[in-house]
């Protein structure tokens, strides 16, 4: 099962693969964002845990994003779900009663399918995923074991429906011929209505655990989502960009790898019910401020 406490620990086992940062040694607890706004900051916002909880969205969080507009910050929201094209991203958040711009989302899956080069991939995806928007050529993987052995590389989009037997069957066959593997959601698992999920970043780590070596992750806490969203803002102060999350491992990390300064949100996401300042004391991982909610 699950825990809170075990995603940590399989969270540090890994931390060496992720950006190696400094964070600050003690956090400031707040009660608003309103408290560190001002105008011309850019506030970015992780969704899972933060803005919605699975399919629910978070009460308040559309409120409080009109309120930063208002006063004149940047809004954006940086999600690793890679399961849905940027269409389907924007209608989720739609349905959820958020009010965003298509310009206001960056996704990893953007920053994944920029990197597909020339060859047949093999796309791991939900059922429901038409890839539309990927651009070469590819197969739906499925569970022929001859399909995992034809494609040149594999982008992993989502981990709905994945098996331990395609996992067996994508590690055997990548280790009878390496071939590259971009794992468009880095995360571990994310919070859902009824417990946590496991994500493709799991799947990946698992691969590198049994020698697969050409493995790539994109999405918080790795670098090139974070130059994809910083080109959609044009000049700013990385210092004026304040990341809002639930994760020390993925939202601060990579946050404070990039120069942004850092909230961690704590009452819905991983931390849920738990005090977070023995896991910034466990990992010294600390983000600038803390609050239970956005």
């Amino acid at each position: 099962m699950l825990t809170t406490h075990s995603i940590f620990e399989r969270y540090e086992e890994i931390r060496k693969r992720m950006p190696k940062t400094s964070t600050p040694k003690k956090f400031q607890d707040i009660n608003s964002l309103l408290d560190i706004a001002e105008k011309g900051y850019t506030f970015v916002f992780d969704a899972f845990g933060v803005l919605n909880v699975g399919e629910t969205l978070i009460p308040g969080a559309d409120k409080r994003l009109d309120q930063l507009r208002s006063i004149g910050c940047n809004i954006r929201i940086l999600t690793n779900a890679a399961s849905y094209d940027r269409n389907g991203a924007i209608d989720k958040f739609k349905r959820l009663g958020l009010s965003v711009k298509a310009d206001e989302i960056v996704t990893s899956r953007d920053a994944t399918l920029l990197c597909l080069t020339s060859g047949t991939w093999g796309a791991i995806a939900a059922p429901d995923d038409q890839l539309s928007d990927i651009s070469k050529d590819f197969i739906r993987i499925g569970h022929d074991p001859s399909d995992f052995d034809c494609v040149d590389g594999f982008v992993f989009l989502s981990s709905f429906g994945w098996t331990n037997n395609q996992q067996k069957l994508l590690t055997q066959s990548l280790l009878r011929r390496q071939r590259p593997v971009l794992i468009a959601n880095a995360d571990l698992v994310a919070p859902r209505d009824n417990g946590f999920s496991l994500e493709p970043g799991n799947f990946g780590h698992l691969l590198l655990d049994q020698g697969v070596k050409d493995v790539s992750f994109f999405g918080k806490p790795f670098p090139k989502v974070y130059d994809l969203l910083e080109q959609t803002l044009g000049e700013v102060d990385q210092d004026k960009i304040i990341m809002c999350g639930d994760s020390l491992h993925t939202d601060v990390i990579g946050a404070a790898a990039r120069g942004w300064k850092t909230v961690l949100v704590t009452r819905d996401g991983l931390f849920a019910g738990f005090d977070t300042r023995d896991f910034c004391e466990r990992s010294n991982l600390y983000p600038d401020w803390r609050l239970p909610s956005i």
